[in-house]
């Protein structure tokens, strides 16, 4: 009702309440603006650079003066072997940190909270958030050292006895999309606690208190009182997880990739970066990016509908 009067009122009327509570309110009005030039100069000023997708844009051209040439760019990509590859590529990796990347910080947090020594407590949650503040750049060098012929990896494989030969790993194409999942995983699982550590220490410790007098064992009170109080942020990164999965990590691909292990390593990322970059192909360059973009938009959504069904019908977005 109260809304239907406000929207009953001429625009002139509703407009000059607007400016006499803003100026009320100026200070605080006042800091949101830094933010919102540079959410427009950085995110939307930039969407007109799209329009080069759909011309033959070089760096001699302005993006106003480069001719168009309409879909071309994009028929361009639907025949590229090597762009298709890096599909294949980033879907197997993506897949595959999604299976199991996805429940280990679940499981990890869970592990955590149901320690009961506060100080061995912390000690562990330190220990396994360490790896997300190294970059890739750090963190590829210890993989490179690791992985050589004399590294760690293949001293502890000669030692046990499981190869009589040592190799490098990382010039193994076919062993690469196992490495770069389980990298990753080992630098961002403790840092993926955080949000369900946060969650769980607000659920009401009577539900606890109440399972344990009906007689339920610790993993039934895990199974009907911590993981059903999860859902909804499971829910959320479920649906950004989706959203990402044409999006593998560049960083880590630019550090281990290299010639002998690229045709299971090139990623749409990196093959984004070397078209554009490397190559000066920026209309092309752009064009898969922004495919690339309306898929993990069409993703996101359909991700969306698809938890809001598994959550009565309740979306978290």
């Amino acid at each position: 009702m109260a809304k239907s009067a406000v929207m009953k009122k001429p625009i002139g009327q509703r407009m000059k309440e607007f400016l006499i509570d803003f100026g009320r309110q100026w200070e605080i009005q006042s800091m949101i603006w830094p933010g919102i030039i540079f959410m427009v100069i950085f995110c939307y000023v930039p969407i007109y650079g799209l329009t080069i997708a759909f011309k033959s844009y070089t760096v001699i051209d302005t993006i106003d003066t480069a001719p168009w040439v309409g879909l071309e760019n994009f028929r361009i990509i639907a025949t590229d072997k090597y762009f298709w590859d890096s599909v294949v590529n980033t879907l197997g990796i993506s897949f595959l940190k999604l299976a199991i990347g996805f429940v280990i910080p679940i499981i990890l947090a869970i592990m955590i909270y149901e320690l009961s020594m506060g100080r061995f407590k912390k000690i562990v949650q330190t220990i396994s958030y360490l790896p997300h503040f190294l970059s890739w750049i750090v963190l590829g060098g210890m993989l490179i050292t690791w992985f050589s012929t004399t590294g760690l990896f293949n001293q502890l494989l000669l030692d046990l006895g499981l190869i009589s030969q040592a190799q490098n790993i990382l010039l193994d194409p076919e062993k690469y999309w196992w490495i770069a999942v389980l990298s990753d995983i080992w630098k961002e699982a403790g840092w993926g606690t955080i949000l369900y550590l946060a969650i769980m220490a607000k659920i009401d410790p009577t539900y606890y208190e109440a399972a344990k007098i009906d007689g339920a064992s610790r993993l039934r009170q895990i199974w009907n009182i911590t993981l059903p109080n999860m859902k909804m942020i499971i829910s959320l990164n479920l649906i950004l997880t989706v959203s990402g999965l044409l999006g593998s990590n560049l960083d880590q691909t630019l550090v281990l990739m290299n010639s002998q292990n690229r045709a299971k390593a090139e990623v749409i990322n990196s093959y984004v970066y070397r078209m554009g970059m490397t190559q000066g192909d920026f209309s092309y360059a752009t064009a898969v990016g922004l495919g690339v973009s309306i898929v993990s938009v069409i993703l996101l959504v359909v991700a969306n509908k698809v938890t809001s069904k598994l959550n009565d019908n309740q979306s978290v977005l």
